[in-house]
């Protein structure tokens, strides 16, 4: 086989099989090797996740599965961003050293990303780190997922917004930091802290959380945040003891006045 070597970054959904994208399952069944990135410890679970996808939609079992041991990140590094920087170059040199031993020219590699690989995913930038260095020569393809927060609006039956408002998707960590200008809707996913505490004495604010969207350990809880928050915080405690790690977002919204109260 010769020619130019691909990489597909695959957006694989939040955990059901049945959520793949067609697009997706076609990418999948044309890969020749599959590039894994395993979490240590229970995390591990992402993995057997992501065989299972493979399982059920490429069940001839035709191609080439590589590991290796994704880097850990500084969880409590002083500067957050050069942390990161710092974590997706120790990353990059992972993938380029797998990319560079185990994709022949004109085959197909693909990672696969949870959710959508444009939102809140590292992959794509790592992969153009790798094919900026030069040192292997590939194309890019990025086939888009159904990310983990459409299906925890799915799930609950709720859109994003209101009508005519706006909604931020952000992290837990800038919640933290105060409520975004502008916006009475907010979708925030990486919240170790339970940011979502802080606005429990604010009235009219309710929230759509899920844990395992898409997933046979699938958790969901909503409504008025007073009441629920404390039952949101307990059974978050309660699932990352017990399962090791924990993949959860949630939809923060503020009720707006009437059209008749605003006048």
């Amino acid at each position: 086989m010769g020619g130019r070597a691909r990489i597909d970054v695959v957006g694989i959904g939040a955990g059901d099989p049945g959520d793949v994208t067609v697009n997706a399952v076609a990418a999948l069944r044309g890969a020749d090797v599959f590039f894994f990135l395993d979490k240590p410890g229970e995390a591990r679970e992402l993995s057997d996740l992501r065989e299972a996808v493979l399982a059920a939609h490429v069940p001839d079992g035709d191609y080439r599965v590589v590991r290796a041991e994704d880097p850990p990140r500084d969880r409590v590094a002083a500067g957050y961003a050069d942390a990161v920087v710092d974590w997706r170059t120790r990353r990059a040199d992972v993938c380029e050293r797998m990319i560079a031993e185990h994709l022949g020219p004109g085959e197909v590699g693909a990672f696969l990303v949870w959710g959508d690989p444009a939102l809140y995913d590292s992959i794509i930038a790592v992969v153009e780190d790798v094919a900026g260095r030069g040192a292997v020569e590939f194309d890019t393809r990025v086939l888009p997922g159904i990310s983990s927060i459409s299906a925890l609006a799915a799930r609950h039956g709720v859109t994003f917004n209101q009508v005519a408002g706006a909604v931020q998707i952000t992290t837990g960590r800038r919640l933290a930091a105060g409520w975004p200008d502008g916006v009475d809707d907010v979708i925030v996913m990486l919240d170790a802290g339970n940011a979502y505490l802080r606005y429990v004495d604010q009235p009219g604010v309710t929230i759509h959380w899920g844990a395992y969207v898409g997933t046979a350990d699938e958790v969901l809880i909503s409504g008025p945040l007073g009441a629920v928050a404390e039952h949101i915080r307990e059974t978050r405690d309660k699932a990352r003891a017990a399962k090791g790690w924990i993949m959860d977002s949630y939809l923060l919204r503020r009720a707006r006045p009437t059209a008749g109260a605003a006048r």
